[in-house]
């Protein structure tokens, strides 16, 4: 395998315990695979003292860059903070809790020397929660439509890319970040290869039911038409059930000389299609707000520090 130089990028929240078993695997694999590397830990604002444990490890390792965010941004927007700050041609992107074991990392740079731009580490069984795995498949789901499917359903935190193809969304700005989505803008090369995935060292994810709920939806109106296509799906199929209703109304008229009788049919028929309609503008209300919030030329992070503290 070729040498490489690797920027190895990990956003880090709640990982104190975590972050020196971390720091040791990595030590002993990049020398082998690679004859320079960094490792870049973005404190995505953890409560703990994380940030604390990630200047103890930089000031006894040259080769790690800490950066400090002022508020938590979510894990992708760490991620594009560190990868915006990576120095070497080669990238590589893994969880803090080490459920990716940094001793894949050579399987990777292996399935990149065949020409890929982008390679992921499929875990051979996922050891998430029930709720995370149900937010993996719909991201998947959604990024399907970006990706494709193939690409789609090999998605994961852990990957390896050319630092170059982050060219492509250098000038991205907005709150809302998906790294697999912005790939997707610099190159079609994507590979994968099945990689070992392990249980978390310490601690417990930081994925609670409203943060899977609220990545999920940002994925689906941020970076997909799916749903405006969806609404149109739901507007179309109404119209033609309107107009088989019509042709129901008017049949009976002239078979039995009255109309459909009653209020209960008439209430059913505005309360559906009332429904429809609001469900269609509640879509289109969600892509409006992330206009919105794009137009406000909010960042997708703000760094607090660089520097060691004292």
């Amino acid at each position: 395998m070729a040498p490489y130089r690797i920027s190895v990028v990990v956003p880090v929240y709640n990982s104190a315990a975590v972050l020196p078993l971390l720091v040791a695997e990595l030590e002993s694999v990049l020398p082998k695979c690679s004859n320079a590397f960094e490792l870049i830990l973005v404190n995505d604002s953890s409560p703990d003292n994380s940030w604390d444990a990630i200047c103890d490890l930089a000031r006894q390792h040259s080769w790690i860059q800490p950066i400090n965010l002022m508020r938590n941004f979510g894990q992708h927007n760490a991620l594009l903070c560190g990868i915006r700050n990576a120095k070497y041609e080669t990238v590589v992107t893994m969880d803090d809790d080490l459920q990716n074991p940094p001793a894949e990392i050579p399987r990777l740079l292996q399935k990149l020397e065949q020409g890929f731009d982008v390679v992921y580490g499929v875990p051979e069984h996922e050891k998430h929660g029930i709720l995370r795995d149900l937010a993996s498949r719909m991201t998947k789901l959604v990024l399907q439509n970006a990706m494709g499917a193939e690409i789609a359903r090999n998605i994961s935190a852990f990957r390896v890319f050319r630092t170059q193809v982050r060219e492509a969304f250098q000038q991205y700005r907005g709150p809302f970040v998906s790294i697999d989505v912005l790939l997707t803008w610099g190159t079609t090369r994507f590979g994968a290869v099945t990689v070992r995935h392990d249980s978390r060292r310490a601690g417990v994810s930081g994925y609670t039911l409203r943060k899977l709920i609220a990545h999920a939806a940002n994925m689906m109106t941020g970076f997909s038409v799916l749903p405006l296509q969806f609404a149109s799906v739901i507007g179309f199929s109404f119209t033609v059930f309107g107009l088989l209703t019509l042709a129901f109304v008017i049949g009976r008229y002239f078979l039995y000389g009255s109309p459909v009788p009653g209020f209960p049919f008439l209430a059913s028929i505005i309360a559906v299609f009332s429904g429809a309609q609001l469900f269609a503008l509640g879509i289109i209300g969600e892509y409006l707000a992330r206009m919105h919030f794009r137009m406000m030329d909010r960042p997708a992070y703000t760094v607090r520090s660089t520097e060691q503290m004292d």
